[in-house]
């Protein structure tokens, strides 16, 4: 009997410390403030000199999925958001990481060639002004041959890196 009250007492402490740590930590390692109900994740133009089509339109889904599938916020548009994120992609770069050497005298080629995404984003929390920032995140994946068979896979690969930097930097504030 008296083993059973204690494990009891240490049971109800053990959830009593989990309570009071509820504001910094959750399962994703998000710490969202409690009074942030709302956010507001606007349209990624794509600024880049070199353009993919539906760049823009796939980054800015990956980020709001991102925030959907692992906060309690609601993903709102217009006026009235408790926090907005915003930005462009100002970068889309593909350029050879290693040239192999031919036998022949012809042109080196390209052995492995590196895809590269660079966004900036814009962060605003209003009501604490020292969670709002602006930064520039950037991302390569590197692939062999061509781009064209392998590129929608490549900017998945790299939006989902994007996306969880970027999350990370907004939400996941340790200091």
């Amino acid at each position: 009997m008296r083993r059973v009250k204690g494990l009891a007492i240490t049971l109800i402490g053990f959830i009593w410390v989990l309570q009071a740590c509820t504001y910094k930590l959750s399962l994703n390692g998000a710490s969202i403030p409690p009074n942030m109900k709302t956010i507001r994740v606007d349209f990624f133009e794509n600024t880049a000199p070199l353009v993919v089509n539906n760049l823009s339109q796939l980054f800015t889904e990956a980020l709001k999925s991102r925030i959907r599938n692992t906060t309690r916020l609601s993903i709102v548009t217009g006026e009235g958001a408790d926090a907005v994120l915003s930005g462009t992609i100002s970068d889309y770069n593909i350029a050879p990481v290693s040239v192999q050497a031919t036998n022949n005298n012809t042109a080196p080629t390209a052995d492995q060639t590196r895809l590269t995404i660079t966004v900036n984003v814009k962060y605003v929390y209003d009501a604490d002004k020292k969670l709002s920032f602006e930064q520039q995140f950037s991302k390569y994946k590197d692939f062999k041959g061509a781009i064209a068979p392998v590129e929608q896979a490549l900017i998945a690969d790299i939006n989902k890196q994007l996306t969880e930097d970027i999350f990370n930097r907004a939400f996941a504030n340790w200091d």
